[in-house]
């Protein structure tokens, strides 16, 4: 174990003289990546053995999405942007701090949340991430080139930026709702949901638009103004509206269901924007990202369809309460997002600037699990709701758990494939 640390150590400390070799960065960040396909198996664990006294079930979820958020995917997703915006310029040293800062805070709440869930530590690394994120944001938004700066894909990630820190006013939040009205309390969710919601839908999302877009700009071609204009107002004030889809299974007044309907129409027709900006250039992206990256491009833009009318569907009551009644409905979304959207485009992308190699095997693997979990998890709900026949339940959990290990294997398949390419 001591040696495996070693390595990881030696991967964060590298000479400040020597160019950063995002490839390392990228290693560790699929290592993150693996810890987080563990302990989702973990979870799952939970409902098919007795866990021994002392592992509590919502302090190891807390660790799983709290790493998989600020370890995995955001660890990607900064090498990301510093490859495609700041890669050519000499600011070395400190973007090699912000990221050992970055992997000291994932790295706090990986080991902190399973000990003591939401308490001094965890919180404590929680805030290092958040000013950590300050940091970095004002590295990128000082340090881009001139060139970058007023085109539509740097735009997009100088959004996802500012969602980025606009996101831990949630955190924030958390400490001061915990000592007055309890982590029980319907506040301390609404705290959580604002800093997920922004960070998924506004972040997440908006850097990779702006990667994408990035990607057609490589190839000297001019986006219509007009029409990224338009996407990117309808898309922006849509994601900052359908932030109150997340808090109305409290069924609050009726003006905040009109807010929500609004915030899932302008991301609806924010997205259908996108496709008529993009379109032309299908065809090049066709050719540059290959038949496995444009065909994940595909699949996640199904997916986001779905996504975005689940949303328009829970903004009428009915189906906001379903969605709190039967918890797989949220599980299952959540899943579909991450695994289904944002980890596979972040995984294309990766490739694509050859910070790893992707092999076809291991990424379909990959994909062919999500896809099961969640027809099994998406069914489950939609039993439980209209009374389906439904298998019995602890032989339910055990095939969820299962199949569910095929997400660890996958991950290593994958992280092996790459080390093994970019060894030669």
């Amino acid at each position: 174990m001591s040696k495996h640390l070693e390595i990881f150590a030696s991967y964060l400390v590298e000479d400040s003289m020597v160019k950063i070799d995002l490839r390392k960065h990228t290693r560790i960040a699929l290592l993150y990546f693996l810890v987080i396909a563990l302990l989702g198996v973990w979870l799952r664990l939970f409902f098919v053995f007795r866990m021994p006294d002392g592992f509590n079930f919502n302090n190891v979820l807390h660790a799983h999405s709290h790493t998989a958020l600020l370890g995995w995917i955001f660890i990607g997703l900064m090498t990301l942007i510093y490859r495609v915006y700041i890669d050519e310029t000499s600011e070395n040293k400190s973007y090699r701090r912000i990221f050992l800062l970055t992997n000291i805070s994932a790295l706090g709440m990986l080991i902190s949340f399973p000990i003591q869930g939401y308490a001094f530590y965890s919180i404590s690394f929680s805030t290092l991430y958040l000013i950590n994120s300050y940091i970095f944001t004002g590295f990128i938004v000082r340090n881009v080139p001139e060139r970058f700066k007023y085109r539509p894909s740097f735009m997009m990630v100088r959004m996802g930026l500012f969602y980025l820190v606009f996101s831990s006013l949630g955190i924030w939040a958390v400490g001061p709702v915990i000592a007055t009205v309890g982590s029980d309390s319907d506040w301390f969710k609404y705290a959580l949901y604002f800093f997920l919601h922004f960070l998924y839908s506004g972040f997440f999302f908006s850097t990779l638009i702006g990667i994408l877009l990035h990607i057609i700009e490589e190839n000297k071609i001019e986006l219509s103004a007009h029409r990224f204009s338009q996407f990117f107002v309808f898309l922006h004030f849509g994601i900052i509206f359908s932030y109150i889809l997340s808090v109305l299974w409290t069924g609050p007044n009726p003006v905040f269901y009109f807010i929500a309907t609004t915030g899932a129409v302008m991301q609806i027709y924010g997205y259908y924007l996108f496709y008529k900006l993009i379109r032309p250039h299908l065809p090049y992206l066709n050719e540059r990202l290959g038949s496995i990256g444009y065909g994940t491009m595909k699949l996640a833009w199904i997916l986001l369809i779905i996504r975005i009318f689940m949303q328009l569907a829970s903004a009428l009551p009915y189906f906001a309460a379903l969605a709190f009644k039967y918890r797989d409905f949220i599980i299952g979304y959540l899943h579909m997002v991450f695994l289904g959207i944002i980890i596979p485009v972040m995984l294309i992308f990766l490739h694509y600037y050859k910070l790893m190699h992707l092999s076809k095997k291991p990424f379909i693997l990959f994909l062919s699990t999500v896809f099961v979990t969640e027809i099994l998890i998406f069914y489950r709900a939609i039993a439980y709701w209209l009374h389906l026949p439904m298998p019995e339940l602890l032989f339910f959990n055990h095939l969820l758990a299962w199949i569910s290990l095929l997400f660890p294997i996958s991950v290593v398949w994958i992280i092996i494939q790459s080390k093994t390419f970019s060894s030669r």
